[in-house]
């Protein structure tokens, strides 16, 4: 009987745990916190719907010698080449019709496909910038397939951001979201045109946010499949709202490997309200170039924590050289924010209105101090042209087998063709000052935050020095400072 009366009592309560809840003597009882806390997948059919209209497929063609030869479409080759489609010799793959210019021996020709989404009901529309370089014409296909020919309002290349316009009006024009409100593991949809293939949803979560792949950005990471055309199609929330433009994968073989890159939407938006204004993105800049500060460094110079921007060069009759910064310095602070990362400081410097008069915090040879700096506008961008190691060498040398260099003063070319007033050059490292990374040709500026401006006053430093402990050595390469740590050998 026993037996008999325990077996539907079982079964009660494995019936009652399905639908959350667990029967223990004939009284129902919450179930366990886990079994509450247990969600379903989402449904993303009402963000199609929603978001959907809003996003648009952008075609870009140029024009070339209609004796050229045939013009291939090199994301739909790649697209027939993955799923194993066969090309019959000889045919073009095109997103769009061949446009013939009467006579005059040149055609719009297709070059790649994109996506993007309307800002406004007017017919402004964002996508990436590097979807419409180089472009000569630009055809926008909306949803419901009707095409426009669109003009470029404005492309920042640093960003990657573009804003194009069609004539048009009634447009269903997308929702911006709060970055500052999105967290790591949300769920998260694109749309766009991969491959060419319009209106194409995918979906994941978020990976990580403020991930540093560029000097002006703090990227989106996520896992939403992503593939050539999706760039500058929107990463969509679950509240329909646009929170960043999908514009870079990792990939070692073109396609999605699980990581993808989004423009964080605020910032975006941010690039688009200038280009709409003016056309051009103004930004400040004070004439620089900067590293990262390792734990090592921070530690040898008194910094501690690793933390800051070191500064590696300082260009000639910049804002920096004019406001007394040196390299070496590491910045701690720009018009009173920290500077955690190197990162930090195109950000804050970008965004500071060029004329703007700011303060900064910077650490030098174990003391902090503040100077005042008027930042300058940001150039277009250029070739980064750095100055040669110098070839002529003083013939007096010394040998520091302590260290395991051999060095020389300069003379008056060197130090002119470096811009520097004294420093020590290296003519040869072995040993600790080898495995530290210095080699010939480098210029010793300071020893344990002390300035050297000669073998003697090097000498001098090192006498007062425990050689059995690790030494920190500010050096120059070319016009880059950066630290070094020696370490004696045990």
């Amino acid at each position: 009987m026993t037996a008999l009366r325990s077996r539907p009592a079982m079964s009660l309560l494995l019936s009652a745990s399905l639908f959350g809840m667990a029967v223990v003597g004939g009284a129902a009882l919450p179930a366990p916190v886990h079994a509450q806390q247990m969600r379903g997948l989402p449904d993303f059919t009402d963000l199609v719907d929603q978001v959907g209209p809003s996003v648009v497929n952008i075609r870009t063609l140029e024009r070339a010698n209609a004796d050229g030869g045939s013009s291939t479409d090199e994301q739909m080759l790649e697209f027939f080449r993955r799923f194993g489609i066969p090309v019959p010799p000889g045919a073009v793959p095109r997103s769009g019709p061949r446009q013939d210019r009467g006579g005059s021996g040149e055609e719009a020709q297709p070059r790649g496909v994109g996506s993007g989404f309307i800002l406004s009901s007017d017919g402004l529309i964002m996508t990436n910038a590097h979807v419409v370089d180089g472009a000569d014409e630009l055809v926008v296909t909306l949803p419901d397939k009707r095409e426009f020919k669109a003009k470029l309002v404005g492309a920042d290349k640093r960003t990657d951001v573009a804003v194009v316009k069609i004539e048009a009006s009634g447009l269903s024009a997308v929702r911006i979201g709060d970055v500052n409100r999105l967290k790591v593991g949300e769920w998260v949809m694109a749309i766009g045109s991969p491959f060419g293939l319009e209106n194409t949803v995918t979906a994941g979560i978020v990976s990580a946010k403020k991930r540093d792949t560029g000097d002006f950005l703090p990227f989106i990471q996520t896992d939403v499949a992503i593939n050539p055309g999706n760039s500058g199609g929107p990463l969509i929330n679950m509240r329909g709202e646009v929170v960043g433009i999908n514009s870079q994968i990792y990939s070692r073989s073109g396609g999605f490997q699980g990581i993808s890159f989004a423009i964080p939407i605020d910032e975006a938006v941010r690039v688009s309200d200038q280009l709409r204004s003016s056309g051009r993105v103004t930004r400040g800049r004070i004439g620089v170039q900067i590293g990262q500060v390792s734990k090592e460094v921070a530690e040898s110079i008194g910094l501690g924590q690793a933390r800051g921007a070191l500064v590696n060069a300082v260009e000639a009759n910049s804002p920096a050289a004019k406001a007394g910064l040196e390299p070496g310095d590491v910045i701690l602070k720009f018009d009173g924010r920290e500077i955690e990362r190197s990162v930090d400081l195109p950000r804050i410097v970008g965004n500071t209105k060029p004329g703007n008069r700011s303060s900064m915090t910077v650490f030098r040879r174990g003391t902090q101090r503040d100077l005042s700096i008027t930042v300058a506008e940001l150039e277009p961008e250029r070739s980064d042209r750095r100055a040669a190691a110098p070839e002529v060498k003083p013939p007096a040398a010394t040998s520091l087998p302590s260290l395991g260099l051999t060095v020389a003063d300069l003379n008056a070319t060197e130090k002119k063709d470096l811009n520097i007033k004294a420093g020590v050059r290296i003519d040869s490292a072995e040993g600790a000052a080898a495995r530290a990374g210095l080699k010939e040709g480098d210029v010793i500026v300071a020893v344990a935050n002390t300035e050297v401006g000669s073998v003697k006053e090097l000498d001098a430093v090192l006498a007062k020095l425990d050689k059995s402990k690790p030494v920190n050595v500010l050096f120059r390469r070319g016009e880059w400072a950066q630290y070094a740590v020696i370490r004696p050998q045990r």
